[in-house]
Protein backbone atom coordinates (compact mmCIF):
# COMPACT_ATOMS: atom_id res chain seq x y z
CA UNK A 1 0.00 0.00 0.00
CA UNK A 2 1.47 3.34 -1.10
CA UNK A 3 1.56 5.98 1.64
CA UNK A 4 1.51 9.21 -0.36
CA UNK A 5 1.80 11.48 2.68
CA UNK A 6 4.88 9.67 4.02
CA UNK A 7 6.49 9.67 0.58
CA UNK A 8 6.02 13.43 0.24
CA UNK A 9 7.45 14.03 3.71
CA UNK A 10 10.49 11.87 2.94
CA UNK A 11 11.20 13.57 -0.40
CA UNK A 12 10.82 17.06 1.05
CA UNK A 13 13.15 16.11 3.91
CA UNK A 14 15.65 14.78 1.36
CA UNK A 15 15.45 18.03 -0.62
CA UNK A 16 15.98 20.12 2.52
CA UNK A 17 18.96 17.97 3.53
CA UNK A 18 20.49 18.41 0.06
CA UNK A 19 19.99 22.18 0.24
CA UNK A 20 21.78 22.23 3.59
CA UNK A 21 24.60 19.96 2.42
CA UNK A 22 25.15 21.98 -0.76
CA UNK A 23 24.93 25.36 0.99
CA UNK A 24 21.86 26.27 -1.00
CA UNK A 25 19.16 28.59 0.31
CA UNK A 26 16.41 26.79 2.22
CA UNK A 27 13.32 26.13 0.06
CA UNK A 28 15.19 27.11 -3.11
CA UNK A 29 14.09 23.81 -4.70
CA UNK A 30 10.38 23.29 -5.36
CA UNK A 31 8.83 19.81 -5.54
CA UNK A 32 6.45 19.13 -8.40
CA UNK A 33 4.41 15.94 -8.02
CA UNK A 34 3.99 14.29 -11.43
CA UNK A 35 0.42 13.05 -11.32
CA UNK A 36 -0.12 11.68 -14.81
CA UNK A 37 -2.30 8.54 -14.77
CA UNK A 38 -3.16 9.19 -11.11
CA UNK A 39 -6.80 9.77 -10.18
CA UNK A 40 -8.17 12.92 -8.59
CA UNK A 41 -8.43 11.37 -5.15
CA UNK A 42 -4.70 10.57 -5.03
CA UNK A 43 -3.95 14.13 -6.07
CA UNK A 44 -6.30 15.39 -3.36
CA UNK A 45 -4.50 13.18 -0.84
CA UNK A 46 -1.15 14.60 -1.91
CA UNK A 47 -2.50 18.15 -1.71
CA UNK A 48 -3.83 17.53 1.79
CA UNK A 49 -0.32 16.31 2.68
CA UNK A 50 1.12 19.71 1.83
CA UNK A 51 1.87 19.32 -1.88
CA UNK A 52 0.78 22.30 -4.00
CA UNK A 53 2.41 21.82 -7.43
CA UNK A 54 1.36 19.03 -9.81
CA UNK A 55 2.59 18.12 -13.29
CA UNK A 56 0.56 16.44 -16.01
CA UNK A 57 1.66 14.97 -19.35
CA UNK A 58 -1.63 14.15 -21.03
CA UNK A 59 -4.00 17.04 -21.69
CA UNK A 60 -7.32 15.26 -22.10
CA UNK A 61 -6.73 13.11 -19.03
CA UNK A 62 -5.80 16.13 -16.95
CA UNK A 63 -8.72 18.41 -17.79
CA UNK A 64 -11.29 16.48 -15.77
CA UNK A 65 -8.94 16.37 -12.78
CA UNK A 66 -8.23 20.09 -13.01
CA UNK A 67 -11.96 20.79 -13.12
CA UNK A 68 -12.77 18.45 -10.22
CA UNK A 69 -10.01 19.87 -8.01
CA UNK A 70 -10.33 23.52 -9.03
CA UNK A 71 -11.35 24.67 -5.54
CA UNK A 72 -8.09 23.44 -3.99
CA UNK A 73 -5.86 26.15 -5.44
CA UNK A 74 -3.41 23.72 -7.04
CA UNK A 75 -0.63 25.08 -9.26
CA UNK A 76 -0.80 23.02 -12.45
CA UNK A 77 2.25 22.40 -14.65
CA UNK A 78 1.98 20.97 -18.16
CA UNK A 79 5.06 18.86 -18.86
CA UNK A 80 4.01 16.75 -21.84
CA UNK A 81 4.46 17.04 -25.59
CA UNK A 82 2.35 19.86 -26.99
CA UNK A 83 0.14 19.43 -30.05
CA UNK A 84 -0.50 22.85 -31.55
CA UNK A 85 -4.27 22.27 -31.72
CA UNK A 86 -4.28 21.84 -27.92
CA UNK A 87 -2.61 25.19 -27.25
CA UNK A 88 -5.87 26.91 -26.31
CA UNK A 89 -6.77 24.33 -23.65
CA UNK A 90 -3.26 24.42 -22.20
CA UNK A 91 -3.29 28.22 -22.08
CA UNK A 92 -6.68 28.29 -20.36
CA UNK A 93 -6.10 25.57 -17.76
CA UNK A 94 -2.45 25.62 -16.70
CA UNK A 95 -0.24 27.94 -14.66
CA UNK A 96 3.05 26.64 -16.10
CA UNK A 97 4.22 24.95 -19.31
CA UNK A 98 7.62 23.21 -19.16
CA UNK A 99 7.72 21.66 -22.63
CA UNK A 100 7.90 24.58 -25.07
CA UNK A 101 10.19 23.79 -28.00
CA UNK A 102 8.58 25.63 -30.94
CA UNK A 103 8.12 29.37 -31.24
CA UNK A 104 4.91 28.77 -33.24
CA UNK A 105 3.43 26.81 -30.33
CA UNK A 106 4.45 29.47 -27.84
CA UNK A 107 2.85 32.13 -30.04
CA UNK A 108 -0.45 30.23 -30.03
CA UNK A 109 -0.37 29.80 -26.26
CA UNK A 110 0.41 33.49 -25.93
CA UNK A 111 -2.50 34.46 -28.15
CA UNK A 112 -4.93 32.41 -26.06
CA UNK A 113 -3.52 33.67 -22.76
CA UNK A 114 -3.07 37.38 -23.40
CA UNK A 115 -6.55 38.33 -22.11
CA UNK A 116 -6.03 36.53 -18.80
CA UNK A 117 -5.14 38.44 -15.63
CA UNK A 118 -1.97 36.38 -15.10
CA UNK A 119 0.65 35.40 -17.65
CA UNK A 120 1.41 31.71 -18.10
CA UNK A 121 4.87 30.72 -16.88
CA UNK A 122 7.04 28.99 -19.46
CA UNK A 123 10.17 26.85 -19.49
CA UNK A 124 11.94 26.15 -22.77
CA UNK A 125 12.63 22.44 -23.22
CA UNK A 126 16.23 21.71 -24.19
CA UNK A 127 17.20 18.43 -25.84
CA UNK A 128 20.41 18.27 -23.88
CA UNK A 129 21.61 14.93 -25.31
CA UNK A 130 20.40 15.58 -28.88
CA UNK A 131 18.19 12.49 -28.83
CA UNK A 132 16.22 12.09 -32.05
CA UNK A 133 13.18 10.63 -30.31
CA UNK A 134 12.98 13.36 -27.67
CA UNK A 135 11.49 16.85 -27.88
CA UNK A 136 13.44 20.01 -27.16
CA UNK A 137 15.71 22.49 -28.88
CA UNK A 138 19.48 22.48 -29.17
CA UNK A 139 21.51 24.24 -26.49
CA UNK A 140 22.92 26.59 -29.11
CA UNK A 141 19.44 27.76 -30.16
CA UNK A 142 18.07 28.74 -26.74
CA UNK A 143 19.15 32.39 -26.71
CA UNK A 144 17.66 33.08 -30.13
CA UNK A 145 14.43 31.36 -29.02
CA UNK A 146 14.16 33.63 -25.96
CA UNK A 147 14.78 36.71 -28.11
CA UNK A 148 11.96 35.69 -30.46
CA UNK A 149 9.59 35.34 -27.48
CA UNK A 150 10.46 38.64 -25.81
CA UNK A 151 7.46 40.54 -27.19
CA UNK A 152 4.85 37.95 -26.23
CA UNK A 153 2.66 39.62 -23.61
CA UNK A 154 0.73 36.57 -22.39
CA UNK A 155 3.67 34.42 -21.39
CA UNK A 156 6.50 34.77 -18.92
CA UNK A 157 9.64 32.89 -19.97
CA UNK A 158 11.02 31.74 -16.61
CA UNK A 159 13.79 29.32 -17.54
CA UNK A 160 14.84 25.98 -18.99
CA UNK A 161 13.70 22.38 -18.71
CA UNK A 162 15.46 19.17 -19.74
CA UNK A 163 14.94 15.41 -19.59
CA UNK A 164 18.38 13.86 -20.09
CA UNK A 165 18.85 10.28 -21.22
CA UNK A 166 18.85 7.82 -18.33
CA UNK A 167 22.18 7.42 -16.61
CA UNK A 168 22.68 5.30 -13.50
CA UNK A 169 25.82 6.90 -12.10
CA UNK A 170 25.56 10.11 -10.07
CA UNK A 171 28.66 11.70 -11.62
CA UNK A 172 27.35 11.18 -15.14
CA UNK A 173 23.99 12.66 -14.17
CA UNK A 174 25.69 15.66 -12.58
CA UNK A 175 27.92 16.37 -15.59
CA UNK A 176 24.92 16.33 -17.91
CA UNK A 177 22.90 18.64 -15.69
CA UNK A 178 25.83 21.04 -15.40
CA UNK A 179 25.74 21.57 -19.16
CA UNK A 180 22.28 23.12 -18.94
CA UNK A 181 23.15 24.96 -15.72
CA UNK A 182 26.14 26.57 -17.43
CA UNK A 183 23.87 27.73 -20.26
CA UNK A 184 21.34 29.02 -17.73
CA UNK A 185 24.02 30.98 -15.87
CA UNK A 186 25.43 32.46 -19.08
CA UNK A 187 21.97 33.71 -20.08
CA UNK A 188 21.38 35.26 -16.64
CA UNK A 189 24.78 36.94 -16.83
CA UNK A 190 23.76 38.45 -20.17
CA UNK A 191 20.74 40.02 -18.51
CA UNK A 192 17.96 37.57 -19.31
CA UNK A 193 15.49 37.47 -16.41
CA UNK A 194 15.45 33.71 -15.80
CA UNK A 195 14.91 32.10 -12.40
CA UNK A 196 13.81 28.53 -13.08
CA UNK A 197 15.74 25.36 -13.92
CA UNK A 198 13.35 22.44 -14.20
CA UNK A 199 15.60 19.38 -14.03
CA UNK A 200 15.63 16.20 -11.97
CA UNK A 201 13.23 13.28 -11.54
CA UNK A 202 12.89 10.38 -9.12
CA UNK A 203 16.08 8.66 -10.31
CA UNK A 204 18.40 11.67 -10.54
CA UNK A 205 17.06 14.58 -8.48
CA UNK A 206 20.02 14.57 -6.08
CA UNK A 207 22.44 15.27 -8.93
CA UNK A 208 20.03 17.83 -10.40
CA UNK A 209 19.84 19.76 -7.12
CA UNK A 210 23.64 19.68 -6.85
CA UNK A 211 23.76 21.21 -10.34
CA UNK A 212 21.30 23.98 -9.48
CA UNK A 213 17.77 22.70 -10.11
CA UNK A 214 14.94 24.88 -8.81
CA UNK A 215 12.11 22.45 -9.68
CA UNK A 216 12.33 18.67 -9.43
CA UNK A 217 9.62 16.58 -11.07
CA UNK A 218 8.84 13.51 -8.95
CA UNK A 219 6.16 10.93 -9.75
CA UNK A 220 7.11 7.35 -8.96
CA UNK A 221 8.66 8.13 -5.58
CA UNK A 222 5.40 9.75 -4.50
CA UNK A 223 2.65 7.69 -6.12
CA UNK A 224 4.47 4.43 -6.82
CA UNK A 225 4.78 2.71 -10.18
CA UNK A 226 2.07 3.78 -12.63
CA UNK A 227 -0.35 1.20 -13.97
CA UNK A 228 0.34 0.41 -17.59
Amino acid sequence: MINIKNNIIKIKESILNLELKLNRKKNSVNLMAVSKMQDAEKIREAFNSGQKDFGENYLQESLSKISELRNLGITWHYIGKIQSNKSKLIAENYDWVHSIDKISTLRKINDHRRNFKDKINVCIQVNIDNEEAKSGINLDDVEQFINEAVDFDGVNVRGLMAIPMYQKEYESQYKTFMRIKNLFDSLVNKGYKLDTLSIGMSSDYSAAIAAGSTIVRIGTSIFGERKK
